[in-house]
């Protein structure tokens, strides 16, 4: 009698059906956006440490020994960089470890970076 259309249990399964997949696209687009402003995050972080190593190149002359912090921002993130340096059984070269945080998060860091430095002094 009614054969054209569809009923309203039909119509009502199809919403569910659609519901979850747009559920699931939201869900998908969500984890998209954090993923990948952990990586813009990292990326930057590695950044300031590289630039603390070039500068460090650029000087001539390796940092002192010991552990010092210092802030180094990247665009709208501001970071602190811990500086490591010590001695290599090799006395003209110094050893600098550089690991990156964001201020107040100094319990998670964003990059660490190691490198062998010319000792000029």
């Amino acid at each position: 009698m009614f054969g054209n259309g569809f009923t309203l249990l039909e119509v009502l399964v199809a919403l569910a059906i659609v519901a979850t997949a747009l559920g699931a696209s939201l869900r998908a687009i969500g984890s998209l956006t954090q993923n990948s402003e952990a990586l813009r995050t990292a990326t930057l972080a590695t950044w300031a440490a590289e630039n603390r190593l070039v500068q460090i190149r650029l000087n001539g002359v390796a940092p002192a020994l010991g552990e010092r912090s210092f802030s180094c921002p990247q665009a709208d993130l501001q970071l602190i960089c811990t500086e490591q340096v010590s001695a290599t059984p090799n006395v003209h070269f110094r050893h600098v470890k550089l690991t990156v945080h964001e201020a107040g998060r100094p319990q998670r860091a964003l990059a660490d970076l190691a490198h062998v430095v010319r000792n000029g002094s």
